[in-house]
């Protein structure tokens, strides 16, 4: 297995939800932890929590394609030789169908989900394939495969997502750098609440009557996938609870 005690995990979006559920159970091992979001206060306060292991904090904005680039150029040493990316940022904006939907929320999501993830991927790249180790852990999501109405951009870019996986694991033949896509279902963070712009009541009822994943059920799949021993790779992985399965085709009536 690789020994993960020894990795230094870069994740973006870190401030919450699966990021940071994700910093915590990479802690339990005692591996260097690169936190990086938007919420400074929530930066400090993860930071505070994860005491015991070191853990470097930067406030970053992964649609600032110079802001992630100088980030990673300018690490200090001790953090400088990432070994595992987690591409956690990201987010769903409105669910109108596409010709009422918002076009600054398609422009917020296709710059998070799409450019944010791309530039970190290729700012933090090229030191893995010339240590000739890394692994760069994409989180995706089933809407990138099963349609949804309202879904049409937000699944559009997990989509992407799941395709540049892909490539990459083509790209990357012969440097030892694993690719992973998890791609989760429902799951009970502060992603409907995003969607809904703050609106909790709305939010919670995507979840009533059923028992959606937790932020930790993915942190847990995201560990197992990077501890697993390094000739081993996991292209991809579809999580849904066992409540939720893919719906049948739309068929509209008069």
């Amino acid at each position: 297995m690789t020994d993960l005690a020894k990795a230094t995990v870069f994740i973006t979006g870190a401030t919450a939800g699966f990021g940071a559920a994700t910093a915590r159970r990479f802690a339990k091992d005692g591996a260097r932890l690169i936190l990086t979001g938007r919420r400074t206060e929530r930066l400090d306060a993860i930071k505070a929590e994860l005491k015991h292991v070191p853990v470097l904090t930067i406030p970053l904005d992964v649609r600032d394609k110079d802001a992630v680039f100088d980030a990673v150029a300018d690490l200090p040493k001790e953090f400088a030789e990432i070994s595992v990316l987690v591409n956690n940022a990201g987010l769903a904006q409105g669910l109108d169908p596409a010709y009422k939907a918002a076009i600054d929320d398609w422009d917020t999501m296709i710059d998070t989900n799409i450019r944010g993830l791309v530039y970190c991927t290729r700012a933090i790249l090229a030191g893995m394939v010339a240590r000739k180790r890394g692994h760069i852990i994409n989180l995706g999501s089933v809407a990138g495969t099963y349609p949804y109405p309202g879904g049409s951009v937000y699944g559009g870019s997990k989509a992407f997502v799941e395709q540049f996986s892909l490539n990459l694991r083509n790209d990357l033949g012969g440097t030892n750098v694993r690719v992973t896509n998890i791609e989760p279902g429902m799951c009970e963070t502060e992603f409907s609440v995003v969607r809904f712009k703050g609106d909790a009541g709305k939010a919670a009822s995507v979840y009533a009557g059923m028992k959606p994943l937790s932020a930790d059920d993915i942190a847990e799949q995201i560990h197992w996938v990077a501890s697993l021993p390094e000739h081993v790779n996991i292209n991809r992985l579809e999580i849904m609870p066992v409540a939720q399965s893919w719906a049948g085709f739309a068929v509209h009536r008069e």
